[in-house]
């Protein structure tokens, strides 16, 4: 199977990361102002699963390294599969949350508080179960991406001029999904081995990891999303007679975007043999920064902001590209 063997692929495959995770969302914007997002949903999970077959078969199944797919598959013991399927499973829901929260609560409050605390978090428990790289520069570097979300925060608040009362429902539906999101990377690097060179039995490699967190998602989802759309916190309830009006191009859109996802979430796996996973998972967090300057530069959401909000956003984004900088020197 493929596998990085150097630090600096590994943080070039990280970069990958952010850039996929902060890009994926526009696909929902491409599907149409008309498509909801739960039966957009469906189309994207589609996608993160056959996009985890697809490499399994590929980069995982080739190369003189480590082990390969199919045969980490059949040597797996029970309790890795499922870490990973759970892993799988608290994604889905707190990816499901956060979109819930958006809708009550508005992107300025959802992105911060959601993202913020699993940023945070989320490094903390990696660092505390696979400590690598310098505590000072990762969790300094951090500290100014959060900082840089809070600003953007700030910026997208300032701008709108329609924000509604920001409900309870809306902050603690954030609090939740930052929560869960912080605590799925987790679960799937339990199930990991130690060495991707010479992995360890029972232990599932980085493809079968991704191949059985994206079954957790699949799984979860007739759960997670049918009740959402029974019961969806905005809008009318959906049936799948909804979601049979799509056209090919709407699904096809769904699919790509969680492709796109995935690749993200595959380079963040293969890069934590290198990285370690608490830089890996930080990184990849980044990707707020990533959906902001989609939305500054290329959607125009802060088209005729005023001076005091430009400057907010241009202050965003030094304070990220210093985080990120930080965290890559954790570990050089």
């Amino acid at each position: 199977m493929f596998i990085p063997q150097s630090y600096s692929l590994a943080i070039i495959l990280c970069i990958v990361t952010m850039l996929c995770w902060g890009s994926w969302g526009n696909t929902q914007k491409l599907a149409g102002k008309s498509w909801r997002f739960e039966l957009f949903y469906w189309d994207y999970v589609i996608g993160i699963f056959l996009f985890s077959i697809l490499l399994g078969f590929t980069l995982g199944s080739n190369g003189e390294s480590g082990r390969g797919f199919v045969e980490d598959i059949r040597q797996a013991e029970t309790r890795n599969i499922l870490n990973a399927m759970v892993g799988g499973a608290i994604f889905n829901a707190s990816n499901i949350l956060l979109v819930a929260a958006m809708a009550i609560a508005g992107m300025a409050v959802a992105f911060p508080v959601g993202v913020g605390i699993a940023l945070a978090l989320g490094v903390i428990i990696n660092y505390v179960f696979a400590p690598q790289g310098d505590p000072i520069w990762l969790f300094g570097g951090v500290s100014l991406i959060v900082a840089a979300i809070i600003f953007d925060a700030i910026a997208y608040k300032k701008h709108s001029a329609s924000l509604q009362k920001v409900s309870r429902k809306g902050i603690l539906l954030s609090v939740a999904a930052g929560v869960l999101m912080a605590m799925f990377y987790r679960f799937v690097a339990s199930s990991m081995v130690t060495s991707f060179e010479v992995p360890e039995p029972g232990k599932l490699t980085p493809y079968s990891a991704i191949f059985f967190f994206s079954i957790g998602i699949l799984i979860s989802n007739l759960l997670f999303n049918y009740l959402l759309m029974k019961r969806p916190f905005e809008g009318e309830p959906l049936s799948f007679k909804d979601y049979a009006k799509g056209s090919i191009g709407v699904h096809l859109t769904g699919i790509i975007g969680g492709i796109i996802w995935n690749i993200g979430m595959a380079m963040s796996i293969l890069a934590s043999g290198k990285a370690g996973f608490a830089i890996s998972y930080g990184l990849g967090q980044g990707a707020t920064m990533v959906a902001a300057i989609w939305g500054v530069f290329i959607w125009k959401e802060f088209k005729n902001a005023s001076k005091g909000t430009n400057t907010l956003i241009g202050m965003m984004f030094l304070l990220f590209i210093a985080g990120i900088t930080l965290i890559i020197m954790a570990k050089i």
